[in-house]
């Protein structure tokens, strides 16, 4: 499902640069009609675009899904991180997210987080 919506956002961006390009080098005067018709249809697809990707950051997958929904959620400080296997071991049930992994990303974290459902 993902990669449709993906590939669809794609497509979509692609036709938005392709009437960029055509009314970037159109002559206004000349061909009025064309370039009225193209603005129109470039703020559709402006619309249609930014929908479709706040759809695709409002569906998280069912993996960021659970961990959201569990009741303890903290940044892993500097300290924490330097030794995350003491961190683990103390905490049972510990998932601790990256912000540039894909589910990070995904997140939207700024932060190494750490998700638990007894608290840390």
């Amino acid at each position: 499902m993902k990669e449709i919506e993906k590939a669809q956002i794609k497509l979509l961006s692609d036709r938005l640069d392709l009437i960029r390009h055509q009314m970037a080098s159109m002559q206004l005067a000349n061909e009025a009609e064309k370039y009225v018709a193209l603005d129109k249809e470039k703020a559709e697809l402006e619309i249609e675009i930014a929908r479709l990707k706040a759809l695709r950051t409002k569906k998280l997958s069912k993996e960021a899904q659970k961990l959201v929904d569990m009741p303890f959620k903290r940044p892993i400080t500097k300290k924490e991180q330097a030794d995350l296997g003491k961190l683990k071991k103390t905490v049972r049930g510990l998932v601790i997210v990256h912000p540039m992994t894909a589910l990070g990303r995904e997140m939207g974290l700024d932060d190494m987080t750490g998700f638990s459902k007894t608290d840390f």
